[in-house]
This record gives structure tokens, C-alpha cells and sequence, in this order.
């Protein structure tokens, strides 16, 4: 099949996530006509091994496998984003393998980049939330954004969200190749540059659900770091 086919490609980094794969990629898959790219760090579990059994009865599923490789949510999505401009994707969606994020939404985000050249499935605009979480957890949460839309001055509401669809044309404005960020921060500091590319950037609500399958890449140091690494982002300039 020509590369040139592929209007949407969904890239889904994982790590240790064989739980969830067999019964994510399915509802991406059915959820419209699109492509699944798995992007595997080498994990433990057999979650690569898994993928590629999948892929061998779906053409529309494709594996990229990172071994001994340096692992992290923003090396994945560097390949990743690298692989989808060499498929010919027109539009690259992100999003989590662990259904945080609800595939039924995926057509919703792909649909609202006929207007956009980013789309932020976002938790903190109306009609979005996350309700499984604690209010702990909630303060942390919109804390850190606020305190990274003050250091950086953009106007996104959910910074930190990992659930978009760039048009691939913009997403090659922002050079994700020359990004710094390694994990978590990566999703912070690609909204940054859209914003300083002066791309059309426009959030649509999600609900965002905590996990039922497997155990969350999340910590407070991972928090801590996204902190530190907000004054990387902002006295790095862009590239």
C-alpha cells in the first residue's frame, strides 16, 4: 500500500504496556479510518512482541522498536514523529496506551485540525476534567501547568497533556528532532514551540481516566523535573 494513503497516523509510544495494547490499538483502529504506529522501548514484558503478532494481521498497524536506545516519552515520540513524516502521514495524533485517553475521541481531535494546526485533547478548558483524580493530585496538576504557562507565556491551559493531533506539515515547523526533553516535558516543550511558531492552537475537551491495567510511569520526580525543566525550555530559544 502507498505511503501516500495515509491521511491519520496514531502514535502510541509504550514501555511495559502489554496489558493494554491487545485492546487499545483494536479501538483506535475502529474508532475511524486511520493508521496505529507503537512505539516500544524495548519493553521487559513482551509488549513489542505482542505489537508486532498484531501488526502481522493488520496492515494498518505498524511497530518501531527502540532498542538500547535512551528511554523516555520524548525519545519515543522523536522516532516516532520521525517514522510518521516518512510514511507520508498527513495528520499525527498522540496519545497514551493505558486509556487515559478515550479513543472514541480520536475522531473528534482529527476532525477539529481541519481548522488547527494543533489540537490539545485538554482537561482544563469547559467541559473537560479528570474525575478519578484526587483533589491532591488535582492541585499538583493545574499548579504545574499555571506555573509553566507564567514561565513560558503561552496561552494553553493544559500544557502537560499528551492527547493531539498536529497537522504533519506544522509538526515539521517545530523541529521536534532539535527538542531537549527526554520525558515527560517533551509534551511542554513541543506546545511551546507551536506557540512560538505561530501555529493555530486549539483545545477541545477530554476526560481524562486514570488506569485500570498495568502501573503508571507517573512520580513525583518525574513532577519535580517537568518543574525544572519549564527554564530549559524557555532560556533554550528554539531550534
Amino acid at each position: 500500500m502507498s505511503t501516500k494513503q495515509i491521511d491519520t497516523l496514531v502514535i502510541i509510544p509504550t514501555y511495559c504496556e502489554r496489558e493494554n495494547i491487545s485492546k487499545i490499538v483494536p479501538e483506535v483502529l475502529d474508532s475511524m479510518d486511520t493508521h496505529v504506529l507503537v512505539v516500544d522501548d524495548d519493553s521487559p514484558d513482551g509488549t513489542g512482541q505482542l505489537a508486532d503478532e498484531m501488526a502481522a494481521e493488520d496492515k494498518r498497524l505498524h511497530v518501531l522498536h527502540r532498542k538500547n536506545l535512551p528511554r523516555g516519552l520524548g525519545c519515543a515520540y522523536r522516532d516516532g514523529f520521525a517514522r510518521a513524516m516518512a510514511m507520508g502521514a498527513r495528520f499525527v495524533l498522540q496519545m497514551d496506551a493505558d486509556f487515559s485517553h478515550d479513543p472514541s475521541d480520536v475522531p473528534r481531535l482529527r476532525a477539529a485540525a481541519n481548522d488547527a494546526d494543533l489540537v490539545i485533547g485538554s482537561r482544563y478548558v469547559p467541559g473537560g476534567g479528570a474525575p478519578d483524580w484526587t483533589m491532591t493530585r488535582r492541585i499538583m496538576s493545574q499548579g504545574g501547568s499555571f506555573y509553566a504557562r507564567t514561565v513560558l507565556g503561552v496561552d494553553i491551559r493544559d500544557l502537560t497533556g499528551g492527547f493531539k493531533c498536529w497537522r504533519a506539515d506544522a509538526l515539521d515547523r517545530c523541529h521536534p528532532e532539535n527538542t531537549g526533553s527526554k520525558g515527560f516535558s517533551f509534551q511542554i516543550e513541543m506546545n511551546f514551540r507551536a506557540c512560538r511558531t505561530g501555529l493555530r492552537v486549539r483545545e477541545v475537551p477530554i476526560r481524562f481516566m486514570d488506569r485500570t491495567r498495568g502501573q503508571s510511569k507517573m512520580s513525583a520526580k518525574i513532577f519535580l523535573e517537568g518543574l525544572v525543566a519549564v527554564w530549559r525550555i524557555r532560556l533554550g530559544g528554539l531550534d
